[in-house]
């Protein structure tokens, strides 16, 4: 018998389509001989020159995910396809080839970068591991990847991460991802551990460049504030599974997983009162299970006021209640 599924995942995607994920399984060991899923068949598709927001607890799953989309680590099973290349069946040479077009920055914009590196030579790592390029090209386009992020090259080039600021260090991170010129840049919270005002200078700067670049990102964070203004379609993500998908504007206005109108209602509004008002969306209580035994059936259930026994023996599939409006539940609000 022929496995859909497994045909499906190896299945090109569209052509206004840059980057398809099929089916991703992340998995690790444990204890006992044991392996628990970190991300479970996630499915996703991300248009050209968009920007898709990857939002979710901490350990739900949002910065494996993108970390396996660069195969980094492997994912132990699922496909992921960039501009109709297959890049999970890639390996070696070849895989390297393709990591130009496919860039990401990390979380911790310190820990990423090399201590024992200069700024220079940081930016230019990506271009000598590719290769193909000579020194005067290398310097021309670290020169130019340091200006785009608001640095002068000559005052900058000699010095190593500790003498920056964590925002400046961010800028380092965001000039090394764009130096080769790739097609798609994945961002793990990448204003996560800076100020406010920071903040707004590196969203501005990811803006200006996804412009100046015609880049299309995946934008991975917990802050639903930071989500909405970067993202023109939003991905919420529970314990390694994905549970709603829609426009950024659609989701917010109207939330259709329980899961996200309770993660929506603890963002801050100059228009909410101090006390909260329980007649509004639910607030999310309970603490989430552990991933090593996640609930049956649905995973949400134990923390879900809609719950039913129906939730506890089905898993939930992804179905679309309006245009481009997906939502893994069984008894989505509104419904």
């Amino acid at each position: 018998m022929i496995d859909e599924s497994a045909v499906a995942a190896r299945t090109a995607p569209a052509a206004d389509v840059l980057l398809q994920v099929n089916g991703l399984v992340c998995s690790y060991p444990t204890a006992g001989n044991r392996s628990f899923n970190a991300v479970d068949g996630v499915s996703f598709a991300v248009r050209r020159g968009e920007t898709l927001g990857l939002v979710g607890e901490s350990g739900c799953g949002k910065s494996t995910t993108g970390r396996a989309i660069i195969q980094l680590p492997r994912p132990a099973s699922g496909s992921v396809w960039l501009d109709g290349d297959e890049i999970s069946a890639m390996q070696g040479d070849v895989l390297r080839r393709q990591r130009r077009r496919l860039q990401m920055v990390f979380q911790d914009p310190i820990s990423s970068l090399n201590p024992r590196r200069v700024c220079g030579e940081i930016v230019a790592e990506p271009l000598r591991i590719a290769g193909g390029f000579g020194e005067a090209e290398i310097l021309a386009r670290v020169e130019r990847a340091l200006e785009t992020v608001g640095f002068d090259p000559h005052a900058v080039w000699s010095r190593r991460p500790h003498e920056f600021s964590g925002g400046q260090c961010q800028r380092i991170s965001l000039a090394r991802a764009i130096v080769a010129d790739p097609q798609f840049l994945i961002c793990d919270e990448p204003v996560s551990s800076l100020d406010v005002s920071v903040q707004a200078q590196i969203l501005n700067l990811l803006e200006d460049m996804k412009a100046r670049y015609g880049l299309t990102m995946i934008f991975i964070s917990h802050d639903l504030a930071v989500i909405k203004q970067v993202s023109d379609r939003v991905a919420v993500m529970y314990l390694g599974r994905l549970c709603e998908l829609a426009p950024a504007d659609a989701m917010y206005a109207r939330p259709r997983h329980p899961y996200t109108a309770a993660l929506l209602a603890c963002v801050p509004r100059v228009d909410r009162p101090t006390r909260y008002d329980a007649s509004d969306r639910p607030i999310l209580e309970g603490e989430l299970p552990s991933p090593i035994d996640p609930p049956s059936g649905c995973r949400f259930r134990t923390r879900c006021p809609r719950a039913q026994t129906r939730c506890a023996n089905e898993v939930p599939e992804m179905r679309e209640l309006a245009q481009e409006h997906r939502v893994a539940c069984h008894f989505p609000l509104d419904a």
